[in-house]
């Protein structure tokens, strides 16, 4: 099991394959070098090859590494790196059962479709960009050898993470896929593996790459096997080479040194062989076996919730994208409704104009109505008021209140050569904060079933349209009249001189693309203004209808906008998320009117 783990940094070239020999032979014979067109399938893999080249300098900091995917590797390891061929080689098992045609490694992004592989190679670019020393000829194969190799192992990862920490998913991938599946395939349990396993593994966990739960019970089997002052020296000694320079040979080997030390084992001998009859058949596998079964538990935990991460993430973004699309939609309704020149504009037809203005004609204001106009400003100028803004300032010189303390305290810090950092004089600055304008938005519903009601609606939407017209010269105020179409009673900025009168005969009810033509006329949604959206309805409507009105009056308290329903019906049924206003004489109870205005305006932030 070491040599398979640890042939895949190997100091010299590898030994020519069969082809190579045959190739080389071919060529000193005169014959010509020209290559065969390779086949599909092996013309994807030399394109993976190439884009894996193509990707390793940003893992690296290197452009030198030539990249090859073959059916099998010539160390025998599952991914290798040649140091003095600056070549990087990947078995094309590691990409299974992905067909190469799919595989787009120049893709960023694409390496979580296949992270062991990707874990692989990202382990071999850690000994690329950090494994520069090597040991000597002649102690290679010996106990010595491998001590410093399962040194490497975590140090390179270790130092790889310190530059490249997002890259800790796949090395944990390649750990659990080719290194914990092979200890849990091993029955020996002696000195030797059981260390082989710690400075594999718990060395993993000291470099950042495993967690600590997942290898509670490989610590526990190994602590059996080894003992505690045994494990602690072993532990000392990889955490000692995670701080060692990559290009110091020397300090390594000497960390190796003292592992085969600790160990009992001759350096510069062999290592030790598995030994099956230790009596402790399959333990260290079974312990890795649980490790596996955790690191598995927690990738599987930890993609769940990035996945519900991503997921959330996609949900904002469409609602967003949703958001900007019913803004824009109500744009354009906004645009059809203000500009039509009083015509009923109709969104399922609205080139058809099937339906009659609901507007029947004007009249003068009465008397009350005046009054009522003018009182309701008045509330709403009120409601719009902010207090002044109050500063206190301190400052090391008049103008201001002496605070004697502070004084006292300055004279000692001049007495005693300091530098005076005292502030004995306060001052108190007020400030008027700008009282902000209005929007109001006047949505009046001339449905069959409100035909009782159209004289206290068209006083109630004169009231309301010419107390805000009052308030600021800044304020602005619209009216639609909806029911399957969409009239323009009076438009953004202009102020109604005279009351509209109009009958209760259409059918359906358009309250929601009512609402986004105020929204987008008067900037219902955005914060700056004090803003209302005044309903007058009865409530009774279709449940689609109804779904569709509740959405845009969510949205729209979401934004600070404050919602007020005007019943003058019996039994009224507001839409979730307004205030209800129940009357039957708008210019009588212009009291109840306006402390509902002023309520709603009050408690929303503009």
């Amino acid at each position: 099991m070491a040599a398979q783990l640890h042939n895949h940094v190997p100091p010299a070239p590898p030994a020519l394959s069969e082809a190579e020999w045959a190739a080389a032979r071919w060529a000193d014979d005169g014959g010509n070098l020209a290559e065969v067109r390779p086949s599909a399938h092996k013309r994807h893999w030399l394109r993976i090859a190439a884009a894996l080249s193509t990707r390793l300098p940003e893992l690296t900091g290197r452009e030198d590494i030539l990249v090859t995917c073959e059916h099998g590797t010539r160390s025998g390891a599952p991914a290798a790196f040649y140091p003095t061929l600056a070549q990087l080689e990947i078995d094309t098992a590691l990409f299974a059962p992905l067909h190469p045609a799919t595989i787009r490694p120049a893709r960023p992004g694409d390496e979580d479709r296949y992270p062991a592989a990707w874990g692989a190679f990202v382990h071999e670019a850690a000994h690329a960009a950090h494994s520069h020393w090597h040991t000597p000829p002649p102690l290679r194969g010996t106990a010595l050898d491998e001590a410093g190799q399962i040194l490497e192992e975590s140090r390179a990862e270790h130092a790889h993470l310190r530059r490249r920490p997002s890259d800790r998913r796949y090395l944990r991938t390649a750990t659990r896929t080719l290194i914990l599946n092979d200890f849990a395939g091993t029955a020996p349990t002696d000195r030797w593996q059981a260390a082989l396993a710690a400075g594999l593994l718990l060395a993993r966990r000291d470099a950042g790459i495993l967690d600590p739960d997942e290898t509670q019970t490989l610590e526990h089997t190994l602590t059996g096997i080894l003992g505690p002052d045994l494990l602690k020296t072993l532990a000392d000694i990889w955490t000692a080479a995670h701080a060692t320079g990559d290009e110091d040979g020397a300090a390594m080997m000497d960390h190796a040194r003292a592992w085969c030390q600790a160990m009992g084992a001759t350096p510069n001998s062999t290592p030790p062989p598995p030994d099956p009859t230790g009596g402790r058949m399959g333990e260290l596998a079974e312990a890795v076996g649980k490790v596996v079964a955790q690191v598995q538990a927690n990738e599987t935990a930890q993609a769940a919730a990035e996945a519900k991460v991503a997921a959330a993430r996609a949900a904002r973004a469409q609602a967003k994208a949703n958001q900007a699309a019913q803004a824009r939609q109500a744009a354009k309704t906004a645009e059809k409704v203000f500009s039509s020149n009083g015509r009923p504009f109709t969104p399922d037809a609205p080139g058809k104009g099937r339906d009659g203005s609901p507007v029947t004609g004007t009249r003068a204001p009465e008397a009350g109505e005046k009054a009522a106009a003018g009182r309701l400003a008045r509330a709403l100028r009120a409601a719009a008021y902010r207090e002044r803004t109050t500063t206190v300032t301190a400052s090391v010189a008049p103008p201001g209140r002496l605070n004697m303390r502070q004084a006292l305290a300055r004279d000692a810090q001049r007495a005693a050569g300091a530098t005076p950092t005292a502030t004995p004089w306060t001052r108190t600055t007020h400030r008027p904060t700008p009282t902000p304008p209005l929007r109001v938005g006047i949505a009046v519903d001339v449905s069959g079933s409100m035909h009782a009601a159209t004289a206290p609606i068209a006083s109630a939407a004169w009231i309301l349209a010419k107390a805000t017209a009052l308030t600021d010269p800044d304020s602005r105020t619209a009216t639609v009249a909806y029911h399957r179409s969409i009239t323009a009673i009076t438009a953004p900025g202009r102020a109604p001189a005279r009351v509209t009168q109009f009958n209760a005969k259409g059918g359906g009810h358009r309250l929601a693309e009512a609402a986004d033509a105020l929204t987008a006329g008067l900037d219902l949604d955005r914060p700056g203004a004090g803003r209302l959206l005044v309903i007058a309805s009865d409530g009774s409507y279709r449940p689609d209808e109804a779904a569709r009105a509740a959405a845009r009056i969510t949205a729209l308290r979401k934004t600070g906008c404050a919602v007020l329903w005007l019943a003058f019906a019996p039994d009224p049924r507001p839409l979730p998320g307004t205030t209800l206003l129940e009357l039957t004489e708008p210019a009588q109870a212009i009291t109840v009117i306006a402390q509902a205005t002023t309520t709603a305006l009050t408690t929303t932030h503009p």
